[in-house]
């Protein structure tokens, strides 16, 4: 594999994707003047940006394995940073998801259930834990049987998050099946990436 790396990359790599999507965020909520509609843009926006982020990340190991080349190397090479990237934004998420409850109580209150603070709550602990074990020293503190075990179930169960987040609001806008397509792409890569291997392993070690 390549070493060879670019300046698009690393801790600046998370710098440039952080400052762009609050930048962007504070712009979507300013197009609405700061108001409930412009945070629910933000909502949607930041769930479509961790979206994607989130599947360059858990598609990083499966593609550099069945395609090698310069972008799946530097796309493994990130992973741990484009995986940070999406929880900065799912960070901006939850912050967006704050505002509009205090905002407007009784429009949070038609929008949520409470599965969604369980099955939520749940997927941005996974999130936390993580992040957190994304650093050598926790991730050494942990031990690599805990750190693989976290971040494949973590992996899947935030994939499994994104197709019921999505997949829900199909029935009333067919357009929202666009979002899924990602997500099934990126699991019969990690399958096929699977199969491909003779010890039948995933490559989740770092």
């Amino acid at each position: 594999m390549s070493s060879r790396q670019s300046w698009f990359e690393g801790w600046r790599l998370l710098a440039v994707l952080a400052l762009s999507l609050i930048a962007l965020s504070l712009w979507i909520a300013s197009m609405r003047q700061f108001e409930v509609e412009g945070v629910r843009m933000v909502i949607r926006f930041t769930a479509r940006s961790s979206l994607l982020l989130f599947c360059l990340a858990f598609s990083a190991a499966a593609l550099v394995r069945l395609r090698p080349n310069a972008w799946t190397r530097w796309q493994r090479r990130n992973r741990r940073y484009l995986g940070l990237s999406f929880a900065t934004s799912h960070a901006i998420h939850a912050i967006a998801i704050i505002a509009f409850a205090y905002m407007d109580p009784a429009g949070f209150a038609a929008a949520t259930s409470p599965a969604s603070y369980i099955f939520g709550g749940i997927g941005y602990a996974l999130i936390i834990a993580m992040s957190a074990t994304s650093f050598d020293r926790m991730a050494a503190l942990i031990g690599p049987r805990a750190f693989r075990a976290l971040h494949l179930v973590g992996g899947y169960y935030l994939w499994l998050q994104f197709m019921v987040s999505f997949g829900k609001r199909v029935p009333a806008m067919p357009a929202y099946a666009v979002f899924l397509l990602p997500l099934l792409v990126v699991l019969a890569l990690r399958l096929i990436a699977m199969a491909a291997d003779p010890r039948g392993r995933t490559a989740e070690a770092r």
